[in-house]
């Protein structure tokens, strides 16, 4: 007996649930904001009290959820006629890169390390940091990339004509790009090893930058091409 009330119960919850969450909108499902997200953690915990309490009312639990569900409606309707509560409720988006250019504080407010924005950016088709004209911080924390326009893009002949040199050729092949070299003033020397060069190759680079210290470097990466991406702080 006990066994089937608690499989009534979570039947009843999970239709409970499933109603609830169809009147709060596909917004909840396709865009998690921080407020949605502690919404749906509430309601959730709230549900799972309840099927594991077969002695508690269900009245217990249908009350507060209903309650959660008028508050997080109540708020999405403000949203959409105040700007302000919009802000407040789902925050700013925050801008990480413009014209090729890394935005530090605004990364160091956001707690947005270098790892995660090349893994988003490679998951938006990007290689190259210079290649981006505005990378924005959503507030779901999803990254949105606009890549600047390519004006004269290079044929297949100027690409050849360009490596015809086997001076500029590079020699080495690797599949994540671009590669980090620098993380924030710091040589990632396992990489300089995976691409054969050491750190007097990489002082030396560097110096066409007028950079004497890696201390000073806040990011600084190669492409296949053997080219270097430096940001300094």
């Amino acid at each position: 007996m006990e066994l089937a009330g608690i499989l009534l119960r979570t039947l009843f919850m999970y239709l409970f649930i499933f109603l609830i969450m169809r009147m709060m909108g596909k917004r909840e499902i396709g865009k998690l904001s921080v407020f949605d997200l502690v919404i749906s953690i509430m309601i959730a915990e709230i549900a799972v009290i309840v099927i594991e309490s077969s002695d508690k009312s269900l009245y217990l639990a249908i009350a507060p959820i209903a309650l959660l569900a008028i508050v997080q409606l109540g708020i999405a309707f403000a949203s959409l006629k105040s700007r302000k509560i919009r802000t407040l409720i789902d925050g700013k988006p925050s801008v990480m890169i413009r014209n090729g250019r890394l935005n530090r504080k605004e990364m160091f407010k956001q707690r947005y390390n270098l790892d995660d924005l090349m893994q988003q950016l490679r998951e938006n088709q990007v290689a190259d940091i210079r290649e981006v004209e505005l990378a924005v911080l959503e507030s779901t924390g999803k990254l949105s990339v606009i890549v600047k326009k390519q004006e004269n893009s290079p044929t297949q002949s100027t690409t050849e004509a360009e490596y015809a040199d086997t001076s500029i050729r590079p020699k080495f092949r690797y599949e994540l790009l671009p590669m980090p070299l620098i993380l924030d003033g710091q040589v990632q020397d396992d990489n300089l090893e995976k691409i054969g060069k050491t750190r007097f190759w990489l002082k030396s680079e560097l110096g066409r930058y007028e950079v004497d210290n890696f201390k000073t470097v806040f990011f600084c990466s190669i492409d296949h091409r053997g080219k270097l991406y430096v940001d300094k702080k």
